[in-house]
């Protein structure tokens, strides 16, 4: 009797031990699975977030674009300041929108990171007193950044730098390229168009 009982003993044992077992890692699934559809939703905010990013610097592109524009030295002073009013009225409305995505990055991103910074802010320096030496540097730079073979020189030194970047720091080093190379067109563009106005008739735009 007493042999029977030691041995039904050892036959419960194991099992409930795998009983728990099984239980414990069913939790420990269930667990796993909301934790993967969490950074999935986080992943899709973080996204979200970049995308209002973007959008926020295009708004204020376009703003400064108008403000710059050609048509709005062709209107008289009058209606050019209530445009201007209405225009900066936008701009502070835009910029009081605050949008922060941090970034995890290691030691050495965070220096690579500096010298793209530091080069970029050298390059609009430049910009100011050399347009077109400094437009061909953004270009090499640029090219630096994409994938396709661009028809101008890589500045292969800057891109060795930011492949050493955050995945995320190199798609922000990218659109702030962009966005200068644009600005400098649209500047380019607006100098031409002073020059040839200038030329033709010496007289200033004005309403009658």
């Amino acid at each position: 009797m007493a042999q029977a009982k030691i041995q039904a003993k050892m036959t419960d044992v194991p099992c409930a031990k795998f009983s728990r077992t099984l239980s414990m890692a069913d939790r420990s699934g269930r667990l796993l699975e909301s934790l993967d559809q969490l950074e999935m939703r986080v992943e899709a905010l973080r996204e979200t977030a970049s995308a209002m990013e973007q959008e926020r610097e295009c708004i204020l592109e376009m703003i400064q674009s108008i403000q710059n524009s050609q048509e709005m030295r062709n209107i008289c002073a009058g209606e050019r300041e209530e445009l201007d009013l209405t225009a900066n009225r936008l701009m502070g409305r835009t910029l009081s929108v605050e949008i922060s995505i941090g970034t995890i990055r290691n030691s050495q991103q965070e220096d690579a990171l500096r010298k793209a910074t530091s080069i970029i802010d050298e390059l609009v320096k430049k910009l100011l007193d050399d347009m077109e030496s400094g437009r061909q540097h953004l270009l090499a730079l640029h090219a630096a950044c994409v994938t396709e073979a661009p028809p101008v020189p890589i500045d292969q030194k800057f891109q060795a730098i930011v492949i050493s970047c955050a995945l995320e720091d190199q798609k922000k080093i990218k659109r702030r390229l962009e966005t200068l190379l644009r600005n400098v067109e649209n500047a380019e563009k607006n100098i031409k168009i002073m020059d040839h106005q200038k030329l033709e008739n010496p007289k200033a735009n004005g309403c009658q």
